[in-house]
């Protein structure tokens, strides 16, 4: 149960990380206030900014070993849904191709924070 409510939190960082990607961009050309808004764009880059430096450091997400580790090796098989999400959410490749994916992402996310600039309300 750990294991699954850690999956699910970590599928909710990473929609909320690449939906920051494509919203940030769209919001602005479409006039959307909320995308300047202080908060929500501090964590938007805070967030990416933890996991460019994971990947820099060549360390996998901490969110991934606290899974890892919540699932043990009880022999339990895991929900559909669970497999499903982690076949999502787990790509077979090298850490490096994942620091590279992510240093650009992060990359993007600076240029948005200076294309689309964080405004306080008036």
């Amino acid at each position: 149960m750990l294991a699954g409510l850690i999956l699910a939190l970590h599928l909710g960082i990473v929609l909320f990380n690449i939906g920051g990607l494509i919203l940030i961009p769209l919001g602005a050309a479409r006039g959307w206030g909320f995308v300047h808004a202080p908060v929500w764009r501090i964590l938007h880059v805070a967030s990416w900014t933890a996991v460019a430096v994971q990947a820099v450091l060549g360390r996998a997400c901490f969110l991934t070993l606290w899974q890892a580790a919540a699932e043990g090796t009880g022999g339990e098989p895991e929900p559909m849904i669970m497999r499903w999400v982690n076949a999502i959410l787990f790509w077979p490749l090298p850490l490096w191709v994942f620091a590279l994916i992510y240093v650009l992402a992060f990359s993007l996310v600076l240029f948005l924070l200076k294309l689309v600039p964080i405004r306080r309300r008036k």
